[in-house]
């Protein structure tokens, strides 16, 4: 036994030996194996094949084509029939793109097909993202840079976040409506973010239109991303989010509303209270109201009543007005003033604590301008800021 050899002694043992499976493949079969697999962990993520159409991730819409394109393969069912678990290859389960329509080089920028030495015309060739896609998938996250002058959309920003704190805005999930414009907000990639200026309309390598943005963000930076790079951006972060704006209604309409009232007075008080605090203050803190009366009539008996601070009111501006909305007046002002509202509390009569309400830390003047913007309709482009004491926007 000692003179045989490795195969002999397995053979006197009963053992028998299966040739190695020596299967290879062609460098295409192997490209071809490499795309399907990404397909395929595209199907396990998210539970479907991919899909075609502008509102989807250039990923998704890359992996769409490449699919349509491995189903074309006449030994594409035989190569993949062990991975294609699913029945990706057999089932018309994505929307089909007009392939046949695609010129080369574009149909090779979907695919993020790179032609190699040997195989230069092979447009089944399938390889992984190449340099077209990092092109786009760049321009989608656009650097962003220190913002000039963020100090004037600051107060912006805080606004919007009192807002959405208030229920005056709302956040709503991207996607039903992909429309971008000047003044627009959103939340992408958590970051709350401000369309300030849209550029021109120019014409996208695919012909659609598009335009140059400059898009403002929470943190001070800005970019100047493409419109259709924003949007596939928000599109594709689950927690992209549009803010909706703050649109009351008209406040001056022809067709009555039941809050609606003929002619009425915006007027502004001035507490006579010798509280410390408002004494100090006096010139400055006021309180805003609307009626449909006599103002005399509505502050008789201030003395006995907290709203008023529990002290007498001097009225030392009033304002006319007609056909107008009293409730989304007054939340115009709430939404303008919210801010710097008085943070005061004072025992009532029976010595419960009570926080009076429509009082602001806001100089008459600037109330005087609200006034005339809500009389010209731009009282919902500016914002109250708390450091210089004005109206910005």
């Amino acid at each position: 036994m000692a003179d045989m050899d490795d195969d002999q002694l397995l053979d006197a043992l009963g053992v028998e030996i299966a040739p190695l499976n020596t299967l290879s493949r062609t460098a295409r079969e192997e490209r071809i194996i490499a795309g399907f697999e990404d397909i395929l962990r595209f199907y396990q993520t998210h539970g479907r094949a991919p899909l075609h159409g502008d509102r989807r991730d250039i990923f998704e819409r890359l992996y769409a084509v490449r699919l349509d394109q491995i189903r074309k393969l006449p030994e594409a069912c035989v190569l993949l029939a062990r991975l294609d678990a699913p029945g990706l290859l057999s089932g018309a389960t994505a929307a089909r793109t007009d392939v046949e329509g695609l010129d080369e080089d574009a149909l090779l920028a979907e695919l993020g097909v790179g032609a190699g030495p040997a195989d230069e015309n092979d447009i089944t060739v399938l390889r992984h993202v190449r340099s077209s896609v990092e092109k786009r998938a760049a321009e989608a996250v656009a650097d962003r840079t220190p913002c000039e002058g963020f100090g004037k959309f600051q107060p912006l920003f805080e606004q919007v976040e009192r807002e959405l704190t208030s229920g005056v805005r709302k956040a709503l999930r991207f996607g039903r409506d992909t429309s971008i414009a000047q003044g627009n907000f959103f939340i992408v990639g958590g970051q709350l973010a401000y369309v300030a200026e849209v550029g021109d309309t120019i014409k996208a390598p695919n012909g659609e239109s598009d335009a140059r943005l400059r898009v403002i963000y929470a943190n001070g930076t800005e970019s100047n991303l493409l419109r259709r790079s924003l949007q596939r951006a928000l599109y594709k972060d689950e927690t992209g989010r549009r803010l909706t704006d703050t649109n009351m209604g008209p406040l001056f309409g022809e067709v009555p509303e039941p809050d609606d009232i003929e002619a009425g007075t915006i007027y502004v008080l001035r507490s006579l209270s010798d509280h410390p605090f408002v004494a100090e203050h006096r010139e400055l803190i006021h309180k805003i109201g609307v009626t449909g009366g006599k103002v005399e009539t509505r502050i008789a008996g201030a003395e006995k009543d907290a709203t008023y601070l529990l002290a007498a009111v001097e009225v030392v501006a009033t304002y006319r007005l007609h056909n107008l909305n009293r409730t989304r007046l007054e939340s115009i002002f709430h939404r303008l003033f919210g801010a710097a509202q008085l943070d005061l509390t004072i025992e009532d009569r029976f010595g419960h604590p009570v926080k009076p309400k429509e009082w602001f830390f806001v100089p008459l003047h600037v109330i005087d301008e609200a006034v005339e913007r809500i009389r010209d309709g731009s009282i919902t482009n500016v914002v109250y800021d708390l450091t210089t004491a004005r109206l910005v926007g």
